[in-house]
């Protein structure tokens, strides 16, 4: 099945793109991949406090992901798969994207205003490189719009 990676945060972008990789998923009869990154904290000297920072982070990315999930089945009908990993987020999607042959498409959001984000700003660098199409969806589109386009 073909399958749409998106990369979810708290931004209004990463909620375009998972609009925009819903809608293409139900067309093309695919499915839609969400991955939570986990940041990496700066380090703190006690291993204690560092667990719970740690702890706490992946806390928000779960709860996150599962948001993004309910309003993905809601609005579409779409299961989709969940993916919550911590690392350098390059290289944890390259990564994901290398062990899962269904993943057909990364779907990223570009910001409505100023410089893209560092995914998008990596990925665009990198996309000849990828083994799969880089779908960047911008993030001034409203609702009307990604459907329309999706």
């Amino acid at each position: 099945m073909r399958t749409y990676l998106v990369v979810i945060d708290e931004s209004p972008e990463a909620q375009i793109a998972l609009r925009f990789a819903a809608r293409r998923a139900v067309k093309t009869g695919g499915g839609v991949e969400i991955l939570a990154l986990i940041p990496r904290p700066d380090f703190v000297q006690w291993g204690g406090v560092m667990a719970t920072i740690e702890e706490e982070a992946r806390q928000r990315a779960e709860a996150l992901v599962a948001a993004a999930a309910g309003t993905l089945i809601a609005e579409s009908g779409l299961k989709p798969q969940i993916t919550v990993r911590d690392g350098d987020g390059p290289k944890v999607i390259r990564k994901l994207i290398d062990e899962n042959d269904a993943i057909a498409a990364l779907v990223l959001g570009a910001a409505a205003e100023g410089p893209p984000g560092p995914l998008v700003s990596h990925f665009v660098g990198e996309a000849a490189a990828l083994p799969i199409p880089l779908m960047i969806v911008p993030g001034s589109l409203d609702r009307e719009a990604i459907d329309r386009l999706s």
